[in-house]
């Protein structure tokens, strides 16, 4: 039995959706396209600051997950926001974080979050 196995199918599947959320582009490219509907992945790339190589490698990995769909028209690539994954994912990082949220118990040791931001500027 593989390690990841030992775990709840929900848990996997956030793990999953987490690992392809977790970088900025990605994140970028979601807002993107929330805000424009749908576009060209040309477009994308002229708003974020990455290559259009780069930025067509997150767009890869977001389609590959299901939370965009591209549909090419001639030589373009029109992408735009998978809402029925996207719902579920919400649905998935609510139900997980729930439990967190009702917590009544709070940690005596107290250590503020950090982000990478808060390490770089030191």
């Amino acid at each position: 039995m593989k390690k990841e196995e030992q775990f709840t199918e929900e848990l996997q599947e956030l793990a999953h959706f987490a690992r392809a959320i977790s970088h900025p582009a990605r994140l970028a490219i979601l807002q993107y396209l929330a805000q424009t509907h749908t576009c060209i992945s040309g477009d994308i790339s002229d708003s974020i600051p990455l290559s259009r190589t780069t930025v067509s490698q997150h767009l890869k990995e977001l389609k590959e997950i299901g939370l965009i769909h591209g549909e090419t028209e001639g030589v373009r690539i029109h992408y735009c926001l998978c809402a029925e994954n996207l719902h579920r994912l919400l649905n998935i990082f609510n139900s997980f974080f729930e439990p967190v949220k009702n917590a009544s118990v709070e940690c005596k040791i107290r250590k503020p979050f950090k982000t990478k931001n808060d390490e770089n500027n030191k």
